[in-house]
């Protein structure tokens, strides 16, 4: 999956009439914890409190043209996908369905409702959902929207772009911490550093208990892993995609495990340094950084806070200390 400099900046275009540019910080606070410069890009900051929507309008931007006479979508989600295709379908105005497990975020759930979206609850996991989902597309005849697509990853490189541009050449971030639920973030972000010729080295970021990409970079092949992960439900894949997989074998670094614990804490310490919202996966990139700090030895790093709709009472226990447990 290759894009081209004037490709990434077509998608940008689309994007920015709906998303405008986040903002970005090298917060003192951060810097004083972490001995080093912290870049955070405020992706919490979209019109969907998360980055996946920049997808979403790329991704039906092309739908609209090469299949104009869809007129109802359906995805599988755990929820900031989820909203993504909710607001795309309204303003495309198609109809969108949307499967979520079992026990899904309660407040996610809503917003998407808010979305005019229909929403299914089947499965226990992400990936049972996904399965119903594609059984459900083929029975009622709708569009089903992937969670990976090159689509998907253009539009999400979008803020990739944003965030190596805003550097000199050589004054980027040493690395860039990246979390990997079903994998467009990591690779929107090669492709942007690709296509902006920034150095930085890239690191995956997974939970350690969803370990699917993990295995799989270690092994060189997909590798099912289970999930268990209670707080980060971004990244909460069971199977690795195979094509992801490809670009992340190709492109990281490093690929590195937090622990719900550790996410938990980068969730408070974002709050407390910077005062935004994380979720889960949101605050992942950070949990790695404070994770690794001793081997980046003081040099710059980067992470995108990549969503904020967190529910109210998960983050009330996770600030008093009592989550999870």
């Amino acid at each position: 999956m290759n894009f081209t400099r004037e490709q990434l900046d077509a998608a940008r275009a689309t994007v920015r009439e709906f998303v405008p540019p986040t903002p970005q910080f090298a917060w003192p606070l951060l810097q004083q914890r972490l001995g080093m410069p912290v870049w955070v890009k405020h992706e919490n900051h979209t019109p969907a409190g998360a980055f996946k929507v920049r997808g979403g309008m790329t991704y039906f931007q092309h739908l609209a043209r090469s299949q104009p006479d869809v007129r109802g979508v359906i995805c599988a989600t755990r929820g900031n996908h989820g909203q993504s295709v909710g607001w795309a379908a309204r303003r495309f105005g198609l109809q969108a369905t949307i499967v979520v497990p079992h026990g899904n975020s309660v407040e996610k759930n809503a917003a998407m409702r808010a979305l005019g979206a229909t929403l299914v609850e089947h499965g226990d996991d992400f990936q049972a959902a996904r399965e119903h989902a594609m059984a459900l597309a083929q029975a009622e005849g709708l569009h089903m929207v992937p969670s990976f697509h090159p689509d998907l990853v253009a539009g999400v490189a979008t803020y990739w772009m944003e965030f190596f541009d805003s550097f000199a050449r050589g004054e980027e971030p040493a690395v860039v911490y990246v979390p990997v639920g079903q994998g467009s973030g990591f690779c929107a972000a090669a492709a942007a550093r690709a296509a902006t010729g920034a150095r930085s080295k890239l690191v995956g970021v997974v939970s350690a208990h969803a370990t699917t990409f993990l295995d799989s970079w270690r092994q060189g092949c997909v590798v099912e892993a289970p999930v268990t992960t209670v707080l980060a439900d971004g990244m909460a894949c069971r199977i690795a995609d195979p094509e992801a997989l490809q670009i992340v074998l190709r492109e990281a670094e490093d690929v590195v495990a937090v622990s719900d614990a550790e996410v938990a804490q980068a969730m408070r310490i974002l709050f407390s340094d910077t005062h935004n919202v994380a979720e889960g996966a949101g605050a992942a990139g950070l949990a790695a950084a404070i994770q690794q700090r001793q081997r980046n030895a003081g040099r710059a790093v980067g992470f995108a806070l990549t969503g904020g709709n967190v529910d109210s009472d998960v983050f009330a226990r996770v600030l008093a200390g009592r989550w999870p447990h």
